[in-house]
């Protein structure tokens, strides 16, 4: 298998991945809320705070990750030089 054709079904892989992650995880942090609330009685204060939470720190970990690997990808391209 070439190069090319694996660095693109890894890429398709991370993608899946990542998708997988920004849905499953808010997901499941809300439904341990609503756990929560239906045991103090709170509906839906939980399940909606730790969905909401957990779904802005996946959009910030992809943001991070994004931003870093095309800070690389430039690096790459342009090698180490200067622009200025």
């Amino acid at each position: 298998m070439s190069s090319d054709r694996r660095d693109l079904y890894n890429g398709f892989g991370d993608t899946y991945s990542r998708t997988f992650e920004i849905v499953v995880t808010p997901t499941i942090f809300g439904l341990l809320g609503w756990f929560v609330d239906s045991r103090v009685g709170t509906f839906p204060v939980f399940a909606l705070t730790l969905g909401i939470l957990v779904f802005a720190y996946e959009m910030w970990k992809l943001s991070r990750f994004y931003l870093e690997r095309s800070a690389e990808e430039d690096r790459k391209i342009l090698g180490n030089r200067a622009d200025g």
